[in-house]
């Protein structure tokens, strides 16, 4: 019978109502220790009081350096990683991955190093991809994994990524979450992740020391992955391809880290800021051209207030065209 008293939570939009009936029929005498990550950013929430509120286990954020303590619920602090190491949590100001920070990925990779087969992964509703690649992280430790069911959440796609990274050993729905963990916890069989699904051990343990490490240098970088035509959406520096495509995964050397959903995300919205940027150029130019058109009817000048009139015309097109862009670009994105 397998030995799990590591249970780790990812969630965002969709998940709060999930957490409290999840948190409502745990045990007090549950023999492992949870940790919740849901995506708050920098905001401040009263998330541990309200789950302390609704179950039997006291909840609170998480704090730099405690030990790992079962019968506990710790939650990521606003604008922290959380992380476990040596048998203690730690926080994190590192770069954000996924755009998130806290995440789900750093938290499910920092236990499947620290823990392996004793962890029970949980990814829940939410948007894009967080918890994806830590999942397959877990799955590769031989690990436990539960997905909430993508057609019982509200925003289904987090699971589905999930689902399609690495598959799950349970898929359930939000009922169900607290039975699920409590029958992985005491030992439930945990089936082998499909043939094809399999994260590459030896790439994840290589690319879980980069991301403990934040900075990274290129040589280690190369090792992992494969430098990319693709830009870091986050601060513009370049991005590897991580070699082992179970999720495919992006990540740059400040740390910033993509899976596949998130990176079209930033593609897209960076795209999306270039073309408004262009518009914006274009309209200066408008304006400064209308300015000069002025001063030449001032000045009495026919020949220059023609060649203004037509730099108007031609900037006035292309500034249609941009906002055709934009309206084209914000369809897709929908």
């Amino acid at each position: 019978m397998a030995e799990r008293d590591i249970v780790v939570i990812g969630a965002s939009r969709g998940g709060f109502q999930g957490l409290r009936a999840l948190v409502s029929a745990l045990p007090a005498d549950l023999p492992a220790a949870v940790f919740v990550v849901l995506h708050i950013g920098r905001h401040a929430s009263m998330l541990p009081d309200l789950l302390t509120s609704w179950g039997r286990l006291i909840a609170r954020y998480a704090t730099h350096g405690e030990k790992v303590e079962h019968g506990t619920i710790r939650v990521a602090p606003p604008d922290r990683h959380l992380v476990l190491s040596k048998g203690r949590v730690w926080l994190s100001e590192g770069a954000k991955e996924n755009f998130s920070r806290p995440a789900a990925d750093p938290l499910f990779r920092s236990a499947a190093m620290e823990y392996g087969a004793r962890v029970v992964g949980v990814v829940m509703s939410g948007d894009l991809d967080d918890g994806a690649a830590g999942l397959a992280n877990i799955r590769a430790q031989r690990g436990f994994a539960i997905v909430q069911n993508p057609d019982d959440c509200e925003a289904p796609s987090m699971p589905r990524a999930a689902l399609e990274s690495c598959g799950a050993d349970l898929l359930c729905v939000e009922r169900e979450l607290s039975r699920c963990i409590q029958a992985a916890v005491h030992g439930m069989s945990s089936d082998e992740a499909s043939e094809g699904a399999q994260m590459n051990k030896n790439v994840f343990e290589k690319e879980a020391r980069l991301a403990a490490s934040r900075l990274s240098d290129i040589d280690s970088l190369d090792e992992v992955g494969e430098r990319s035509a693709l830009t870091c959406p986050d601060c513009g520096g370049a991005l590897w391809r991580i070699k082992d495509d179970h999720p495919m995964r992006y990540r740059c050397h400040t740390g910033h880290a993509f899976t596949g959903l998130s990176l079209e995300e930033g593609i897209e919205a960076r795209s999306e800021t270039a073309i408004w940027s262009a518009m914006r150029a274009v309209h200066e130019r408008v304006i400064f051209a209308k300015e000069r058109q002025r001063w030449a009817e001032r000045s009495g000048n026919e020949d220059q207030i023609k060649i203004e009139q037509a730099r108007i015309d031609e900037a006035e097109r292309l500034v249609e065209l941009l906002r055709e862009a934009v309206q084209t670009a914000s369809s897709s994105a929908n």
